[in-house]
């Protein structure tokens, strides 16, 4: 009896959807370690979690006060950023942990000076979660948009520590509303409060019974953008290269990106235009197939030691620069959008009042597909990749000087109408007085 009582427990709904995520986690580790001989990202993911413990214990002193961050990406990171940054301004009495999932975030960041310590997050588990909290012993936690672990948040609601989701967006198809959603479902109920993106992620919140911790706040990354549009520091090789010619600037763009790119350009017809293109990957055997696809190409990395009236087009091949970069751009491109994990991010080049082209695997970004809506941006669909589409609308675009500054004016406004995202978040925090006691 006893014995059956057990498995009864065991398997109530919600207890088999842990058991279930516990084998998850399990299955994720062991096929990070199978993945680590080939892929460098799952190395750095293993490496970078060694003696995480002991490193965060001899790096964090008791009795701070403490504001956690936990981004999974890059992409989540440049959402929580402006959030970050201006909370280090109000609350000058507390310290910033800054984490990642992903090497692809901390990897990049890890020498961030908006935060006193930057980390890996160790693996989910139950005695993980509670190691790490009584470490941190954070005053305030803050998730960014689309992280969600089922034991750090547990035991940080356990705790009764302060939590928020911000930058947060909700589409029908996740498992939050499918049948099998419970578990995802509780996670969501753990959060103090959840600042949704928009009114459709609002409404999904409602119908699972959510709605009295939900706020529809906006994407903070509009201010992001804005904020770096506003600091904006010239690049001296940059202007003497685009000097007298209207430039096409295409950023985050992959493979199928730049066989498209390279083909439309070969259109006679297309007015004087210079290319810079900025790469998502800038490995060296990445670059070399760019400069086969472009034979009058220069790297930015050796633009100070020739002569550029002759090259055509720049590659960059550093990081850090691109959201500088669109300024430059009579037309910007932003890659991805050739193949269906999408497009990126469209509001680094909108925010200059560019208008902004991209292919057709757009729609699951919200932000990409408000910039069509607003009329800012513009998406070809080219099944066959032969880039006639995009030579056509390069020329229509060149030929009909109102069209362009109506679109270009178009990108900048809708950046603009959408600020304000981190205000609110801040609002919640002082109205609640979350970090006051």
């Amino acid at each position: 009896m006893h014995d059956w009582c057990y498995f009864c427990y065991l398997f109530k709904p919600n207890h088999l959807a842990v058991f279930f995520y516990n084998i998850f986690l399990l299955l994720f580790k062991a096929g990070i370690h199978a993945a680590a001989p080939f892929s460098s990202k799952a190395a750095q993911w293993i490496r970078g979690r060694k003696q995480v413990f002991e490193k965060l214990a001899a790096a964090i002193p008791p009795g701070e006060k403490i504001i956690w961050m936990h981004c999974a990406s890059l992409g989540e990171f440049e959402q929580g950023r402006p959030l970050l940054e201006k909370m280090r301004e109000i609350y000058p009495d507390h310290r910033f942990l800054l984490t990642f999932f992903s090497p692809s975030g901390f990897e990049v960041q890890k020498n961030y000076k908006g935060a006193d310590w930057v980390f890996y997050l160790p693996a989910d588990s139950a005695a993980n979660a509670r190691r790490f909290l009584e470490i941190v012993h954070p005053s305030l936690v803050i998730f960014v948009k689309y992280e969600f672990w089922y034991y750090y948040l547990k035991k940080i609601k356990y705790r009764k520590i302060p939590l928020i989701l911000v930058s947060a967006l909700f589409r029908r198809d996740m498992s939050f509303f499918k049948w099998y959603g419970g578990l995802q479902r509780k996670m969501l109920s753990r959060f103090d409060h959840l600042f949704v993106q928009n009114r459709g992620s609002a409404d999904l919140m409602a119908e699972i019974g959510l709605s009295g911790i939900t706020s529809e706040s906006g994407d903070t990354r509009f201010d992001r953008v804005i904020e770096i549009a506003s600091r904006f520091e010239p690049l001296p090789e940059i202007e003497r290269f685009t000097k007298n010619h209207r430039c096409l600037i295409a950023g985050s763009t992959w493979p199928a990106d730049e066989t498209v790119l390279a083909i439309a350009l070969q259109n006679p017809t297309l007015p004087d235009l210079k290319l810079i293109l900025a790469p998502h990957e800038i490995g060296e055997k990445h670059l070399e197939e760019i400069e086969q696809l472009f034979p009058d190409s220069i790297r930015y990395s050796r633009l100070a030691e020739q002569e550029v009236e002759a090259q055509k087009t720049l590659i960059i091949d550093n990081i850090g620069m691109l959201s500088r970069l669109y300024r430059y751009g009579w037309l910007t491109y932003i890659g991805g959008g050739m193949e269906k994990n999408g497009v990126h991010n469209v509001l680094e080049a909108a925010v200059y009042d560019k208008a902004v082209i991209f292919g057709p695997f757009y729609h699951k970004y919200t932000e990409a597909t408000g910039l069509v809506n607003a009329g800012g941006g513009i998406s070809f669909s080219d099944p066959e990749k032969d880039g006639r589409r995009l030579s056509e609308l390069i020329c229509r675009l060149a030929e009909d000087h109102q069209e362009y500054t109506q679109r270009s004016k178009a990108a900048g406004e809708f950046v603009r109408s959408n600020q304000g995202a981190t205000g609110k978040i801040l609002g919640y925090i002082q109205e609640k007085r979350l970090l006051t006691s």
